[in-house]
């Protein structure tokens, strides 16, 4: 089995002891990406907008780290604070995301990694040499 971390920096994922992606056999499997910027924090605390705009710009980045992009999503799931949000996740998929539309799970849950996160975003994708 073939296994590849895929290295980012800077990478605010690193005091959690976790890959931010992990090449496998194929695809990528990107970890739950959250409104984090680059020193660690939280962005967009209280804003749902802000915090969806840097959670699918972490998607994009760790994603082309990998070599692989948005356009080769096969499966995302979308924990969101509030299902509130829902109409907002189906622009927001307009826009990242092109047909064929990848599969998709949206979820509401009482709390993610942190009480200030809204949303976090995990995926599968075809690696960039498929």
């Amino acid at each position: 089995m073939f296994l590849e971390q895929v290295v980012m920096r800077p990478d605010p994922y690193a005091p959690f002891l976790l890959s931010q992606a992990i090449k496998a056999n194929g695809f990528v499997f990107v970890s739950g990406q959250a409104a984090i910027g680059d020193n660690g924090e939280i962005v967009g605390e209280g804003d749902f907008d802000r915090q969806a705009e840097q959670a699918f710009g972490n998607l994009d980045r760790a994603l082309r780290a990998a070599g692989s992009g948005l356009d080769k999503v096969v499966k995302v799931t979308i924990f969101l604070r509030s299902m509130e949000n829902f109409a907002k996740i189906v622009e927001l998929r307009r826009r990242w995301f092109s047909a064929p539309y990848p599969t998709d799970s949206i979820i509401e849950v009482s709390s993610l990694y942190s009480p200030k996160a809204l949303i976090e975003i995990e995926a599968i994708a075809l690696d960039g040499g498929r």
